[in-house]
């Protein structure tokens, strides 16, 4: 599952990564990067597990959209 970068490709993104966001931003952006994964993969397993548990819990149809009415032309009315 690589992603066909080699040794020298990933220094060239760790740099350029480097010297766009700085050496104290670094670490923070992949923190949050890393919450977020982790998230996403909670919400997918939790998404999965409700739905192997009780198949009948689906969500419900949605309701029909209300009618749009026209509005009169402000600049037509007398």
């Amino acid at each position: 599952m690589g992603l066909g970068l080699g040794p020298f490709e990933l220094i060239l993104v760790f740099a350029v990564m480097l010297l766009m966001f700085g050496a104290k931003r670094l670490p923070e952006l992949a923190s949050g990067m890393g919450k977020g994964i982790r998230g996403f993969k909670q919400a997918l397993n939790g998404v999965e597990e409700q739905s192997a548990a009780d198949p009948s819990a689906q969500a419900p149809p949605a309701s029909p959209a209300p009618a749009r009415t026209a509005l009169p032309d402000p600049l037509s009315a007398p």
